[in-house]
This record gives C-alpha cells, structure tokens and sequence, in this order.
C-alpha cells in the first residue's frame, strides 16, 4: 500500500507542476522551448553564491547547498529500496549512509529554519483574493487590497511551514523507534509515522523549490 500510494503521489506531483509551468508561465517569456530553459537557469542560479553576499550570506548558502545534498541522499537512499526495489525496509550500505547524512540534513534544516522564518512570515497582503472573498462571505470591515495577487509566493510560504513542521514528526519518529523505551508495536507505528511523512515532507520541498524558481523568476 505505502508503495503504490507514495509512487503515485509523486507522480500527481510531477505532473502537477509541469503542467502549471506550461498552462501558467511565469512572466511572457517563459512560453515555448525558451521558459524552459529560462527556468533551468534560473533554478541554478539559486545554488549559487553571489559575490555581493556577505560573510554571513554565504554561510547561508552553503548551509542551503549542503542541505540540498543531503536531501537528494536521502531521497535516495530511502524511497529506492521501498519503492523502486519493493523492499519492506532499508538495510546494508543504504541504511548507514541513510543514518551518516540525517544528523547532517536535521542540522542544516534547523538553521534554515530559523534564519529564513523572517523572510517566510506570513503578511497581509500576501494573496489579496483571500481578502476580496472574505469581504464578500464574511461581510466583514477588511480592507480592500491593492496590487495583483501573490498566490505564489504565499503557496511558497505554507510549503516552508510545511517543511519545518513535518520535520519534527519526520525526526522523532526514527529517533524514537532507535530507543527501547516502547514495544515492538510502538516502534513499527514510528517506523510507519516516518515512512508517511516522508513522503509528504518530500512533496512539499518539491512546491517549494519550484515555486522558489517561479517566484524569482517573476522578480
């Protein structure tokens, strides 16, 4: 069951976002052949360091660089067996480099999180048609937005919460289940919790790496 709906999960994901990216390009160049390569550029662009950042900037994008890393180990190392290969479980050479680079990935993650919690706060005028349907459902006192609608950049937003939010499930779980402090029951539903959100942590770093990619783009 976990393979068949995590496989087309992503699936609905991936196809999900290309069509977004050709029904609705982000600025008027990115139509045809030329967006695509547009965004490719600009989605490598976004691992470099620019030479005008400071000290403390390029700690950050390294920090973000070897986060990046680690996710696409990890990625790896844990869906190939369980999906691609049908296995029950990780084991052998996967499951140590698995363990070696989590430690790392958790650390990078935490420090994401908080010095981009500032750049990710939620403000009012985020998306203004939420505002204009409130006004029109709630008959509300709100004020009337101004400006076009942001909805990206606020999607972008709900998946770095998401991230940050699932992370902790995703890294109890597997902390937890290393400890005999619950039976065996226990620490298959802990295995079972990480395995889940897993998949929907994946899914969110994907919206949000290609709305990061959209949203610049549109700069």
């Amino acid at each position: 069951m976990f393979q068949t709906v995590s496989i087309l999960a992503l699936l609905a994901t991936l196809i999900g976002v290309i069509v977004h990216w050709f029904a609705f390009p982000a600025t008027s160049e990115c139509r045809g052949g030329s967006g695509v390569i547009r965004g490719l550029v600009h989605a490598f662009s976004l691992l470099l360091i620019e030479q005008r950042s400071s000290f403390l900037g390029a700690l950050k994008k390294l920090c973000y660089l070897l986060a990046v890393v680690c996710f696409v180990v990890l990625a790896f190392t844990g869906f190939w067996p369980l999906l691609v290969r049908g296995e029950s479980h990780i084991s052998g050479y996967l499951m140590m480099i698995h363990a070696t680079f989590a430690p790392i990935f958790a650390f990078c993650l935490a420090v994401l999180a908080i010095t981009w919690a500032s750049r990710y706060r939620f403000v009012v005028g985020d998306c203004p048609c939420v505002q204009r349907l409130l006004r029109r459902v709630t008959r509300l006192h709100i004020a009337t937005p101004e400006g076009a609608c942001r909805c990206a950049s606020t999607v972008q937003k709900t998946a770095f919460w998401a991230i940050v939010v699932l992370a902790l499930p995703l890294i109890l779980s597997i902390v937890l289940s290393m400890f005999p402090l619950f039976g065996t029951y226990y620490q298959e539903l802990a295995l079972a919790i990480h395995r889940w959100t897993s998949v929907v942590f994946f899914i969110a770093v994907i919206l949000h790496t290609y709305l990061a990619v959209r949203v610049r783009m549109a700069q």
